[in-house]
C-alpha cells in the first residue's frame, strides 16, 4: 500500500488560487463596512467563533481564516456573536460557500467551568476577561443558529471542541455519555485536529461546485451516513479488542519485536501467539486492504449503557489515530451512522513554514480598541516552533487534537516571526516570552525510522521508557536558541511551554543552555505526581526522572552562576489514585520544600483516555473485558477536597481536614510540632475556633427544629 505520508498527499501550497487577484486584508472584516472598504459584495467563508478575534498564529480562527485568504477565499469572521438569535450571524449577509463554525481555542465548557463544576468569573479570550460571552457547548448552538440565519447553507464544525466529541463522549458537566457533536449540532460536516489541509480540499472543491455531500472521501473530516459504502469491508471492534471472555485477540498496544530488533514496528504475524509481548492478527484481517476497511465501534446506545463498552471504544479510538495506519471508524448513532475518516497527513515543514508565514497583524482586530484580551497578552511576544505531542499523557487532549507527529517549522520562519514581533508590535521591549509549542523540548524529535513510524501503534513514544527508535537530539533546538538570541534587539528569550525532562537529561547541554540562557528565576515543570500507580495511569514517567533533571538543573544554574529555582506541577484526584498515594506525594513536597500555591484537581476532558478511566473505572492502556484491571478513581467532594489539600499541606485552612483524615488513616505521628510531621497540633485558639463552630452549628440546627 502507498505510504500516506508520500509527496502524493497534495500539499496546502499547490491549489490554484480561487481569487487570484485577492490581496491580503489589514485585518478580515467582522461587518459590512469592512467589507465594502475591501471592494467586497459577499464573503466566501464566514468563520463563527467564541472567541474574540485576534489575528495572530497562535488563535485558530486566525489561523484558518488568513489559511483561507491565502487561497483566494473572502474570509468574513463573526466573534462571540448573540447566540440568543440568529441577528448577530446575518451581519456579513449569506456567504457563498460555507459558515465555519469554532468554539474557539479552549471547549466551552472547559472554558466556562473548573473541575469542581463551579462557573468560572472571568474568560481570558474575550476582551477585558469578561465572562459569559459565549454559550455552553458553543460549536453546537452557533451551527445551529447559522442554519436559521441562512437555510441551505452548508455548515462546517471544527476546533478542539469538535475534535474531543467526534464520537460518542463522556460528558462530565452532565456525567452522562453524549452524542457526537455532529448530529446534536446538524453540520453537515466536521473537520479535527488543526484542520488546514482539509479546509483547504473542502473549500476548492465547493468553489468548483461540488455538493458537500459528496466528500465523503476527505481525511480528518466526520460526516454522517446510512450505510456503509460498496466496495468497503467492515470489521467488527470485537474483532479487534474483544470486551468479554478472550480466547483470541489483538492487543493493540503490545508491540511486537520485529526482525531488525527495533522495538516500535508491528509484525503481521498471523501466526502471532498470544502473550503480552505479540499482536495477534487473524488471516482473515490480513487480506483486507486497510484504505477500504472501517471498524464499526459499539453505538452510542451501547457505550451510554455499559462503561465496559465505552472504555473498549475509547481504547479502539486511541488506537486509530496514526495517519500513517489508521483505518475509518464508525459508530451507529440511532438510525444514522458516524463516520471518522483517518486523520489528515501531518503538515510539512515547507506547509508549516506557509502557515505561520501568512499576513497576520499579530494584533486584536481594531473594534475592540484599547480592551485588552487577556489571552493575547500572555502570548503576543511568544512563538509556536512546533505541533504535536508523542508523550500520550492520558489526561491530556494535545494528542487527541493535533496528533502526536511532531510538526516543526524551519529555523528561518521561526527567526522571521521573531523579528516581524520586533518590528511590528506595540510595546515590544526586547523580550521573547516563549518559544514553544504543545511541548518546549519536542522540537524535530521523530522517530528514526518513517516505515516503523508508520506502522506503530504506541500511544507513547516515551512511556514507560524512551523507545529505542526515537531521536532525542536537542541539537537543531539548541542552534535555535543560540541563533534566535543573536538577533538584534532581542534581549532575554524564556522558555514558557511544559518542558518533557525525560527527554531533556538525554542532552545535559541543552539542559546547561536552557538553565544558562532562558529561565528567567523559576522553571516549571509537571511531575503531577510520585507514586507510581497514578503515573502508570497517566503514562508519566517515574519520579526518579523529575529528580535526575533536577540535580542537572541544579548543577547547570550553578554553573551559570544562578540561583534558580523549579515550580513543579501536580494532579489532585486522578484515576488511579488513592488517599495513601496523596499522603505520600504531599510528604515528598514536604521533604523537598515544595508549597505549591496553585493545585489542579483531574478534570475528565471529552475523548481523553484518563475520561474513559474515570467514567468506565477501566484501564484502556490494557486490553478491555468484564475482568480486566479495574481503576478506582475519586469522585466524591470530599475526597477530591481532601486530595488538594494534601497538595497545600502548608495552608492553616486546610489543616483540620488532614488532621482527620490522619487520624481514619492510622497515620496520627504525621500530626504534630516535630519536622517530620505534616500538620502541626491543634492550637488553643484554632480549638476555641472549633468549638465556637461547633455550637454554633448545633444552635442553628436546634432553631431550624423548632421552627419544623
Amino acid at each position: 500500500m502507498t505510504s500516506p505520508f508520500t509527496p502524493e498527499t497534495q500539499s496546502i501550497l499547490d491549489w490554484p488560487k480561487y481569487r487570484p487577484d485577492l490581496r491580503p486584508a489589514p485585518q478580515l472584516p467582522m461587518n459590512k463596512a469592512e467589507m465594502q472598504q475591501l471592494g467586497w459584495d459577499s464573503c466566501d467563508i464566514i468563520i463563527v467563533s467564541g472567541d474574540a478575534y485576534v489575528d495572530h498564529p497562535s488563535f485558530g480562527m486566525g489561523v484558518i481564516g488568513r489559511v483561507l485568504e491565502a487561497q483566494g477565499f473572502r474570509v468574513g469572521i463573526i466573534a462571540q456573536p448573540d447566540w440568543k438569535s440568529a441577528d448577530d450571524f446575518r451581519t456579513l449577509g449569506k456567504p457563498n460557500l460555507y459558515f465555519g463554525v469554532t468554539a474557539g481555542n479552549m471547549d466551552s465548557m472547559v472554558n466556562h467551568y473548573t473541575s469542581e463544576r463551579r462557573i468560572r468569573s472571568d474568560d481570558s479570550y474575550t476582551p477585558g476577561g469578561v465572562a459569559g460571552k459565549r454559550p455552553d457547548r458553543a460549536v453546537t448552538v452557533y451551527a445551529q443558529r447559522c442554519r436559521e440565519a441562512f437555510k441551505g447553507v452548508p455548515v462546517i464544525i471544527g476546533s478542539i471542541e469538535a475534535s474531543l466529541r467526534r464520537i460518542a463522549h463522556y460528558d462530565y458537566w452532565s456525567d452522562t455519555v453524549r452524542r457526537s457533536v455532529l448530529p446534536d449540532s446538524k453540520a453537515d460536516m466536521l473537520v479535527f485536529g488543526n484542520a488546514e489541509r482539509q479546509i483547504i480540499e473542502i473549500s476548492h472543491r465547493l468553489a468548483a461546485g461540488e455538493s458537500i455531500k459528496a466528500m465523503q472521501d476527505i481525511r480528518g473530516t466526520a460526516l454522517m451516513r446510512r450505510d456503509v459504502p460498496t466496495g468497503w469491508s467492515e470489521l467488527d471492534s470485537t474483532d479487534v479488542d474483544t470486551p468479554g471472555e478472550l480466547i483470541e485477540h489483538i492487543d493493540p498496544y503490545a508491540i511486537a519485536k520485529p526482525d531488525d530488533g527495533s522495538d516500535c514496528a508491528t509484525k503481521s504475524s498471523a501466526q502471532a501467539t498470544q502473550n503480552n509481548n505479540e499482536i495477534h492478527i487473524p488471516i482473515s484481517h490480513l487480506k483486507l486492504n486497510r484504505a477500504r476497511t472501517v471498524i464499526r465501534l459499539p453505538s452510542f446506545e451501547a457505550v451510554k449503557a455499559d462503561p465496559v463498552l465505552y472504555a473498549h471504544a475509547s481504547r479502539l479510538l486511541h488506537l486509530e489515530t496514526n495517519p500513517g495506519n489508521a483505518r475509518a471508524l464508525v459508530q451507529k448513532h440511532g438510525e444514522r451512522d458516524v463516520w471518522l475518516n483517518p486523520p489528515a497527513i501531518p503538515l510539512t515543514t515547507a506547509e508549516m513554514d506557509a502557515v505561520f508565514g501568512l499576513s497576520y497583524s499579530r494584533l486584536p482586530h481594531k473594534a475592540y480598541g484599547d480592551q485588552r484580551i487577556p489571552a493575547y497578552e500572555m502570548i503576543k511576544h511568544s512563538v509556536n516552533i512546533m505541533r504535536g505531542c508523542f508523550g500520550g499523557c492520558t489526561f491530556c487532549s494535545i494528542t487527541e487534537h493535533e496528533g502526536r507527529i511532531i510538526q516543526s517549522r524551519s529555523e528561518d520562519s521561526i527567526i522571521h516571526e521573531i523579528e516581524q514581533i520586533r518590528d511590528k508590535t506595540p510595546g515590544f521591549a526586547g523580550t521573547i516570552s516563549d518559544l514553544g509549542g504543545p511541548t518546549a523540548n519536542m522540537y524535530r524529535l521523530s522517530c528514526k525510522s518513517t516505515e516503523i513510524e508508520e506502522a506503530c501503534r504506541k500511544p507513547s513514544c516515551v512511556f514507560p521508557g524512551i523507545c529505542n527508535n526515537l531521536n532525542t537530539d536537542h541539537n537543531p533546538l539548541i542552534k535555535l536558541y543560540r541563533r534566535a538570541r543573536s538577533i538584534r534587539g532581542i534581549k532575554r528569550i524564556f522558555i514558557a511551554s511544559g518542558l518533557r525532562y525525560d527527554l531533556a537529561v538525554e542532552s545535559p547541554e541543552y539542559i546547561q543552555e536552557l538553565a544558562t540562557h532562558h529561565v528567567g528565576g523559576y522553571l516549571k515543570i509537571a511531575p503531577e505526581h510520585t507514586e507510581n500507580e497514578p503515573l502508570s495511569k497517566m503514562m508519566k514517567p517515574g519520579i526518579d526522572s523529575f529528580d535526575r533533571f533536577k540535580k542537572m538543573f541544579n548543577q547547570a544554574s550553578q554553573k551559570a552562576g544562578k540561583k534558580q529555582y523549579l515550580i513543579p506541577y501536580f494532579i489532585a484526584a486522578h484515576p488511579g489514585t488513592n488517599d495513601e498515594d496523596m499522603l505520600n506525594l504531599a510528604l515528598w513536597l514536604k521533604a523537598n520544600q515544595f508549597r505549591p500555591d496553585q493545585v489542579q484537581a483531574f478534570l475528565p476532558s471529552p475523548m481523553a483516555t484518563a475520561s474513559a478511566m474515570y467514567y468506565s473505572g477501566k484501564n484502556p492502556l490494557r486490553k478491555i473485558t468484564r475482568k480486566s484491571e479495574s481503576v478506582f478513581t475519586p469522585k466524591r467532594k470530599k475526597q477530591r477536597d481532601l486530595h488538594k489539600a494534601l497538595l497545600r499541606y502548608h495552608d492553616p485552612k486546610n489543616w483540620p481536614l488532614l488532621r482527620d483524615a490522619l487520624k481514619a488513616m492510622g497515620r496520627t505521628e504525621l500530626i504534630g510540632n516535630t519536622p517530620e510531621c505534616l500538620v502541626p497540633a491543634a492550637g488553643r485558639n484554632e480549638r476555641l475556633m472549633k468549638k465556637t463552630s461547633v455550637q454554633q452549628h448545633r444552635s442553628s440546627r436546634n432553631r431550624h427544629n423548632r421552627r419544623r
